[in-house]
């Protein structure tokens, strides 16, 4: 008999038994059915906002679901996965329909790779498309690309974690204002990925004018914060964003240009990937005029109305 618990705080059990289902589904899977964001929300404690759901089946955890209400405008995320021993069994209905009742039947969910199992799943549940991020990729070998031309004035530097977070945190909600998911990034979210073993500061640039290594006037106009995965060899562009009075410059082609070029010859990378909306036809291409190539889908199901 299965039963579907929903906690605020996890013990220390829970969150291994939990990690290790989502590790064993990746391997399967050849991707992880909750993002990074979750698995760190996972492991980080109580966090406003965020519910976690767990499915027993005869006492084994058969199944993990997360539920996050942060957004003060759109409806709750949610992420779930059954584990690889245990699907076709109802599993993946049960936490849907958990998540569902718990967001007040006002829902978004990820389906990470957009299996065909999952929209399925969705069409059962009731939820519609809405929402295309493509993972695209391009060969680093051989990579040539030309100098980046900054704009006048502006210089580039690495960012010192303790004394450039919170000018970060400023420009990155300012940048992403149109996107609450990333602009709306926490002193703890940053800290949280700072204490992570891929996190290397030498990776992560900004566009900077005025002032003299962080010093008093310096105004932080752009930046783009690279991660490297190790045990896949690929390098990412994680996020790239320039402030809403530096666009249009071509601030955001210059940074993107600088950590493929770190990543190529300083990492010594074969592949970089990144992420896009489907929607963000401007940075698409970009991105594709750059040589990047959809490599798989993530899609984002939600609750009518």
């Amino acid at each position: 008999m299965s039963d579907v618990v929903v906690v605020d705080e996890l013990t220390p059990e829970a969150v291994r038994e939990a990690q290790a289902l989502i590790d064993e589904a990746a391997r399967v899977d050849g991707q992880p059915a909750v993002s990074e964001q979750g698995r760190l929300q996972l492991r980080g404690g109580r966090r406003r906002g965020v519910r976690h759901l767990l499915l027993w089946d005869r006492g084994e955890l058969v199944g993990y679901g997360q539920l996050e209400d942060t957004d003060p405008v759109e409806a709750p995320a949610g992420e779930f996965v059954v584990h690889p021993d245990h699907r076709r069994e109802g599993h993946g209905l049960a936490l849907g329909r958990a998540l569902l009742e718990a967001s007040g039947r006002r829902l978004r969910v990820w389906a990470h790779g957009g299996h065909p199992a999952a929209r399925h799943l969705a069409r059962m549940l009731g939820l519609t498309l809405f929402r295309e991020l493509r993972q695209m990729r391009r060969p680093l070998a051989g990579l040539d690309l030309p100098e980046p031309v900054l704009p006048p004035g502006v210089r580039l530097r690495t960012f010192v974690p303790g004394q450039d977070d919170a000018a970060w945190l400023a420009a990155n909600a300012a940048a992403f204002a149109h996107h609450p998911e990333q602009g709306g990034m926490t002193l703890r979210d940053l800290e949280d990925r700072e204490a992570e073993p891929w996190f290397d500061p030498k990776g992560f640039f900004l566009a900077v004018r005025g002032g003299e290594g962080g010093g008093e006037g310096e105004e932080l106009l752009g930046f783009h914060w690279t991660k490297v995965h190790s045990a896949e060899q690929l390098g990412e562009v994680y996020v790239v964003g320039v402030t809403p009075g530096a666009q249009g410059g071509g601030l955001g082609k210059a940074l993107t240009v600088v950590g493929l070029r770190y990543l190529a010859r300083d990492r010594g990378l074969p592949t970089a990937m990144l992420y896009v909306d489907a929607d963000n036809t401007a940075a698409v291409k970009v991105y594709e005029r750059l040589g990047f190539r959809v490599h798989e889908v993530d899609l984002m199901y939600r609750t009518e109305g």
